[in-house]
């Protein structure tokens, strides 16, 4: 006998009415979700942009101290041509004081002058890359400074986004629960096609409420006729257009045969006070 009553309560048979609204609840349960997956995979992307803006401060940092060291070779490299410069200058102004005619005084005049343009030219240039490694050294001072603020950003985001990612992760196997739940008051058939439409959805919404006389899903018009039978809510419907099912907009108000039940009993309460 006690089998029997367990066998009982477990195959409670349910109206269309609250398969519908334990489907809309499903729904938004499915649909909140959805949100914190969506969420949860979003976020290491804010952190995956402060790494790649990371990665390009040390790559521009690095190029700038190539530059510069670049720079700083050159300037090496012109000291040392200077230099030679000054020895040449050296010997042929020795040389001109053995020379044997004018030809070979003019000769050696001529490449004094030379070496003694080339030194300008050195100096000019050593100039030249002076400035610009001061200029880049500025550059890598401020690059550097920027690095550090965005590694410092960059810990206290990776800190953060641990904590709403654990956080969301509760959340959510609360709601998977819940979920589960509902889906013990939905019919098999009735919930299979849910999921069906659900996973063919792109927004994942496969039950809808009518607004404003169209579709909550696809948005075309729906006859005033299915409204109506949508609204009684007495058989599972469709939308024609995109195959969710439909709900009216309140079908998350409380069951139309709860609210008679009650208006009945309240006039069977009155009467029997009236009667005594």
């Amino acid at each position: 006998m006690a089998k029997e009553k367990v066998k009982t309560v477990k195959s409670k048979e349910y109206t269309v009415e609250e398969k519908l609204k334990a489907l809309f609840n499903l729904q938004k349960v499915d649909s909140q979700t959805d949100k914190i997956k969506i969420l949860r995979d979003e976020l290491p992307l804010e952190v995956q942009d402060l790494e790649d803006e990371i990665a390009g401060l040390e790559a521009r940092i690095d190029n700038y101290k190539g530059e510069v060291k670049n720079m700083e070779d050159s300037v090496t490299a012109k000291k040392n041509d200077i230099k030679q410069a000054e020895e040449l200058v050296k010997k042929y102004e020795d040389q001109q004081m053995n020379v044997r005619n004018n030809r070979e005084f003019d000769s050696l005049s001529k490449e004094i002058e030379y070496q003694n343009l080339e030194i300008e030219l050195c100096e000019k240039r050593i100039k030249e890359f002076t400035q610009q490694v001061k200029e880049k050294g500025e550059i890598v001072d401020t690059s550097v400074s920027a690095l550090d603020e965005r590694q410092d950003d960059l810990k206290e985001k990776k800190s953060e986004l641990d904590g709403i990612i654990a956080d969301t992760k509760k959340e959510e196997e609360n709601l998977i629960k819940k979920s589960e739940g509902l889906r013990d008051q939905i019919d098999p058939r009735l919930l299979s096609a849910y999921q069906r439409i659900r996973s063919n959805a792109r927004n994942g919404l496969a039950l809808v409420p009518i607004e404003r006389g169209a579709c909550g899903g696809c948005f075309n018009k729906i006859p005033p006729q299915r409204q109506l039978d949508v609204k009684s809510r007495k058989k599972v419907i469709v939308c024609e257009y995109c195959g969710r099912i439909l709900v009216d907009e309140d079908i998350d108000s409380e069951p139309e045969e709860t609210k008679v039940k009650k208006e009945i009993k309240v006039k069977k309460e009155t009467k029997v006070k009236k009667a005594k």
